[in-house]
């Protein structure tokens, strides 16, 4: 439908149902996985059933396997802390909360 002032087209564009109908068809019947083989798309979905697999290196086993922390220095930490013998630098504990201030406004 045009415009009536301005005689330009302002409504919005219609399909006939075939036109629909085909295009529905075109988007259904594409192979997975946008391939155009359809062995192709079969084996794909296949191996997509399958699930994935991980293979970690020896490294990596053995970073998992032990703890992020050492247990015995953070256990010698507390256990200054409660003697009082920790040692507590001011200075540096002032410069970390003035860095966090910064940060937050």
């Amino acid at each position: 439908m045009s415009n009536p002032i301005s005689g330009i087209f302002s409504g919005s564009p219609t399909l006939d149902k075939a036109t629909l109908e085909k295009s529905k068809r075109k988007v259904l019947d594409r192979p997975f996985d946008g391939q155009s083989d359809p062995a192709k798309a079969a084996q794909a979905k296949v191996a997509a059933t399958r699930g994935d697999e991980l293979l970690l290196s020896p490294i990596a086993k053995q970073a998992m396997s032990e703890p992020a922390f050492d247990r015995n220095k953070v256990e010698a930490i507390k256990q200054a802390i409660q003697d009082g013998s920790y040692p507590v630098n001011a200075r540096r504990i002032a410069e970390s909360f003035a860095a966090m201030e910064k940060l937050i406004g």
